[in-house]
């Protein structure tokens, strides 16, 4: 009985949590479909979170006002190409420092790990010198190839390698299979779980950047979604149907992809964290 009235109540509590986290969502979404008198008319009562006088207005005059379509363009592109890229030079690094030996493999994990503390803030600006002497500045090179390595990601991958038998391994060098041969044909087909992890954390991660891609892009061409919703705060006047609107339009892949892949990132979290 005990146990019973435990669960209820770790029940209760996860319910309590999850609304607490949902409802601002919920607000967000149902607001973007009222029209701008009622959104914070609406705030004190329970209608904040039901769609009264439902409109697409909202919607329509957000994509008139700005290219919403290609900032999301700009987005997918470079944000998809970071993850790829991510995915392969960052697993392939995890790989080595979780199973082969070489000199100074310690010296090197022990960098990836201290790096990792280290805020994107405090090298911000020698980043954007770096990326200016190389005349990078408003391409796409400047938004992608200073976040393929990631200390975080290859810490992940090198964890959950860490967890792969070597005898499996050792069968393969065993019958002829190179390193490389290994990785591609053993490793990576064992590994679902921890790419679709590192996947999703890079995409959310970089698909919510805004403080890097307004210092490297400097005209409309490469800007992001989230420079496009910057857009609305500083062009007045201000509707706030239609900030709700694109925030809305932008959140929706996240929540997407997240639905889809739920499963493999919470098995790769526990994969990766279990073993030090």
């Amino acid at each position: 009985m005990t146990d019973r009235k435990s669960k209820l109540l770790l029940y209760a509590a996860n319910v309590i949590v999850s609304l607490l986290f949902i409802t601002p969502l919920l607000w967000m979404v149902v607001s973007s479909f009222k029209p701008e008198p009622r959104i914070f008319a609406d705030l004190s009562s329970y209608k904040a979170l039901l769609p009264v006088d439902f409109t697409l207005d909202n919607y329509r005059k957000a994509f008139e006002r700005i290219p919403m379509f290609k900032y999301l363009f700009n987005s997918l592109f470079y944000v998809s190409v970071i993850c790829l890229c991510s995915l392969g030079v960052n697993s392939l690094c995890g790989y080595a420092l979780a199973k082969l030996n070489f000199k100074g493999r310690a010296w090197i994990l022990t960098c990836i790990v201290a790096l990792m503390v280290v805020p994107f803030e405090s090298i911000l600006m020698p980043l954007y010198f770096v990326v200016n002497t190389l005349h990078w500045v408003n391409t796409w090179l400047a938004l992608i190839v200073p976040f393929i390595a990631s200390c975080f990601n290859i810490f992940m991958f090198r964890q959950f390698f860490m967890d792969i038998p070597n005898e499996l391994l050792e069968a393969a060098a065993m019958d002829g299979s190179s390193p490389m041969k290994t990785f591609l044909t053993l490793v990576v087909p064992l590994s679902g779980p921890v790419f679709t992890t590192v996947f999703i954390l890079t995409f959310i991660s970089h698909w919510g950047d805004f403080m890097w891609p307004i210092l490297v892009t400097t005209g409309e061409d490469l800007r992001n979604v989230q420079l496009g919703i910057q857009t609305f705060f500083t062009l007045p006047p201000i509707y706030y149907g239609q900030i709700m609107a694109t925030l809305t339009f932008t959140t929706l892949p996240i929540v997407v992809l997240f639905l889809c892949l739920q499963k493999y990132y919470v098995q790769g979290i526990a994969s990766s964290g279990l073993k030090g």
